[in-house]
């Protein structure tokens, strides 16, 4: 007994060191046997776990617990225990009844439940294939997504649409490389994608690029194409103002009222050069001029999906600059005049395109930075200017440069660049283009005027009357001529206005669009240079060296008063031109600006009118002061005199103004009146008589009666200064041949009909005068006893001429 006990003492702890969850389900099933439960959820439990060993061994546990127990309190009940020991013997048949009933429940259970196992094996094995088959078909459906977005993505790529491609990139980086269930595309996606992005990068970078190096053509060929807009739209307006003009001009020559009205054409310039703003890319695309900034804005979406936003911003402005650094080298080797409108114009067309840029390119570049970039256009332009202009002396192409950089300033200055200083580097130059321009028109005209024949001009057509007359406004009539037509002028005169009206329109095309519109007063004062220091200089110096005879000096006088009417329509077309009021002009009109020159050449034919006179007026020393009775038909010399007059009148007429005539003549005649005078003054006249003082009255005559005839050709007053000419020889004879000489001696009647005589003359000549009835009494003895009353006032007078003097 004492083994036996200590045995069962060591069988707890042999238990004890088992499982903790075995001893649970010990204590489960104690509780259970002792609280009489059923015990059939722990076989149940037991064949479902497939341990029913594990039972009967908890079981067998159990009852060795309980021996025990029964044997202890056997010791303390051992009546007790005996009755407990066939209690349990009976219990234990009972037990063992059970237990063969639970072998033969089990054995059934078994074959009943085998079949259900397999079955629930097979199900759940399905189960499992089926969970596994569903996880499978999910993976497979998440890569089928995901092969589709990369093969999308991929023909994106090979397309060239980058920004759908980053898009397809995106949602696999969201929506699948987490997702993946392959590790092998999960890598794959992780080292794909990066290059990817990076490739897209290099290509659109590339694309970039190559756009950086078309738009340079293409601004050049926009700044072409805008300023050559500008141009026409100049020449539209000088159009306008050429009609209005003519129509202001119909309206001041007619009687009728002229209506006319100014029609502009509608065209919107900067949709010429801007293009569409549509959705996309195509912001600022215009097909006609290849204006397409489709690939700077699709670089600049495909960085702003990339987060490079900030760094292609600057690595934009930086190329640009770069750029327009490189736009503003000029070429050594190329006259700048060639390559002026190339330089020019790439300029313009990089600020048309960075306007745009500014305006559709959603915050790409900035107007600060726009606004930088052209204050160093605009500075290294003037310097480039302010060089050029230094090294010119050709007023030409300093007018070309200059036309061209205005039109550039009202291009740019519609895109709201401010162009003053440009404008006043233009203005800054102004004198020194109009220097330059004097001397160009001194050249030719002396070159006009070297190669001047001094012939009247011929015209056998029309329109060389229109060329050459009509378009100067120096036609006398209205009424257009037969042809062929002989002009009054020789060809300096259409030469030389020419030349005149070439610089009205070069400097009014220098001093206009640069944004001064009051600019009559400065063309006005260099034409003033021009005329009456070029013009009237170069006509002088031709005059004093190169005009030799008659024929020649009087077509020099004809062309000067031709030139006359040249000037005022010279004004007038430089006040048209420069846009005021013709009225302002002609109330602002000087005196003729080449007065010297034609008060030379006046003096010049009067001068060789003068010499040939004098060849004739030699004659005069034939004439018999002593004559015993006076001629009737007036003396040699008047005679040939008036001949050559009358010659030269028949023929000067034909060309020569009625005043121009008339001055010369007047100057002539009054030349011929001092010759008789200093004649009759001089020493080859000692003495004459009342005969001859008669003689030359009928010669003055003769004169006066030439100045009467002409009378047709000039006005009464003009005709009266012909002959007013003549006075001092006039008043001379009407003195000497006077009844009462001392008449001379009354202001009054000295102011009125003696106005022209120097006493001093006229004591001298009085001297020489000799009465006839002086040597007729002498003959016969009585020389002295009577005294012609004439004879005694003429003494008078004398004695009194010389007590004044």
């Amino acid at each position: 007994m004492q083994s036996t006990r200590s045995r069962r003492k060591l069988t707890p702890g042999a238990a004890d060191a088992g499982d903790s969850g075995d001893k649970q389900e010990q204590l489960l099933l104690s509780s259970a046997i002792c609280d009489s439960e059923d015990l059939g959820p722990f076989v149940r439990k037991a064949f479902a776990s497939g341990r029913p060993e594990t039972l009967l061994h908890h079981l067998r546990h159990f009852s060795r617990l309980k021996e025990s127990e029964i044997e202890e309190v056997c010791k303390a009940h051992y009546q007790d225990f005996i009755l407990a020991v066939d209690d349990l013997r009976s219990l234990l048949s009972d037990v063992d009844s059970l237990k063969s009933s639970l072998y033969d429940s089990n054995s059934r259970l078994q074959s009943v439940a085998g079949p259900l196992l397999s079955s629930l094996d097979s199900f759940v094995e399905a189960q499992n294939v089926s969970k596994n088959v569903e996880s499978a078909l999910q993976s497979v459906s998440l890569c089928i997504k995901l092969m589709e977005l990369c093969s999308r993505a991929n023909h994106h790529l090979s397309n060239g649409s980058f920004y759908m491609a980053l898009k397809c990139l995106d949602s696999i980086e969201n929506e699948f490389q987490d997702k993946t269930p392959s590790s092998t595309l999960k890598r794959m996606l992780e080292s794909k994608i990066p290059e990817i992005r990076s490739h897209i990068e290099r290509k659109i970078s590339k694309e970039f690029g190559d756009w950086l190096v078309e738009i340079r053509v293409v601004s050049r060929n926009l700044g072409q194409l805008a300023i050559g807009q500008a141009s026409a739209a100049r020449q539209r307006e000088e159009d306008l103002r050429i009609k209005q003009r003519q129509a202001e001009e119909q309206s001041r020559l007619s009687l009728r009222d002229c209506v006319y009205a100014l029609e502009e054409d509608d065209d919107d310039d900067e949709g010429g050069l801007g293009g569409d703003e549509n959705d996309g890319y195509n912001y600022g695309n215009n097909g006609l001029l290849g204006f397409d900034l489709t690939p700077l804005y699709r670089a600049y979406h495909i960085h702003q999906t990339l987060g490079l936003e900030d760094r292609f911003k600057q690595y934009y402005f930086e190329n640009r600059k770069l750029q327009l650094t490189s736009d503003f080298q000029v070429s050594s080797m190329t006259p700048f005049l060639e390559s002026h409108q190339t330089f020019f114009a790439q300029i313009a067309g990089f600020f048309i395109v960075e306007d745009r840029v500014l305006r559709t390119g959603g915050g790409l570049i900035s107007k600060m930075e726009v606004e930088n970039l052209w204050e160093t256009a605009v500075s290294k332009m003037c310097s480039v200017l302010e060089d050029q202009f230094s090294r010119m002396q050709t007023a030409n192409h300093l007018l070309l440069i200059k036309d061209y950089v205005s039109l550039l300033g009202v291009t740019l200055r519609r895109y709201g660049y401010a162009v003053g200083a440009l404008l006043d580097v233009l203005s800054k130059h102004r004198d020194k283009y109009h220097e330059l321009l004097l001397s160009d028109c001194r050249k030719q005209i002396a070159e006009a005027l070297a190669a001047d024949k001094f012939e009247q001009m011929l015209m056998k057509k029309e329109y060389e009357y229109s060329m050459n007359v009509l378009s100067f406004q120096i036609q006398t009539s209205d009424i257009v001529p037969a042809f062929p037509y002989v002009a009054p002028f020789s060809s300096t005169v259409p030469d030389c206005c020419r030349i005149v009206r070439s610089f009205i329109e070069d400097s009014v095309s220098f001093m206009s669009h640069g944004g001064n519109l009051d600019f009559y007063d400065v063309v006005k004062k260099y034409l003033d240079r021009l005329l009456s220091e070029v013009l009237d200089g170069a006509l002088l110096k031709i005059i004093s060296s190169s005009v030799h005879g008659v024929s020649q000096a009087m077509q020099v006088a004809a062309n000067m008063a031709v030139l006359e009417r040249a000037c005022d329509f010279f004004f007038r077309h430089a006040a048209q031109l420069s846009g005021i009021p013709l009225r302002m002009a002609e109330r602002g009109r000087r005196q003729f600006p080449l007065s010297k020159a034609r008060d030379a050449a006046e003096e010049m034919l009067s001068g060789m009118l003068k010499t040939k006179v004098d060849g004739f007026m030699t004659l005069i020393e034939n004439v018999n002061w002593m004559t015993d009775e006076p001629l009737q038909g007036g003396n040699e010399y008047v005679n040939e005199v008036l001949i050559y007059l009358e010659t030269l009148v028949s023929t000067a007429q034909q060309i020569l103004p009625p005043q121009v005539l008339k001055r010369v003549l007047q100057d002539v005649l009054s030349h011929i009146s001092e010759k008789i005078v200093d004649t009759l003054l001089g020493d080859l006249v000692k003495r004459f008589n009342v005969n001859a003082i008669i003689a030359i009255d009928v010669d003055i005559r003769l004169l006066e009666s030439f100045a009467d005839n002409l009378a047709p050709l000039f006005s009464d007053g003009d005709a009266n200064q012909l002959k007013n000419a003549l006075a001092e020889s006039r008043q001379l004879i009407n003195l000497l041949l006077s009844s009462h000489p001392e008449n001379f001696l009354n202001p009054v009647i000295r102011e009125r009909s003696y106005n022209a005589l120097d006493y001093r003359k006229v004591v001298t000549i009085s001297e020489k005068l000799r009465d006839p009835s002086d040597r007729l009494f002498g003959t016969f003895g009585t020389r002295g006893a009577k005294q012609n009353p004439k004879k005694k006032s003429l003494d008078a007078l004398i004695k009194r001429l010389r007590d004044v003097s």
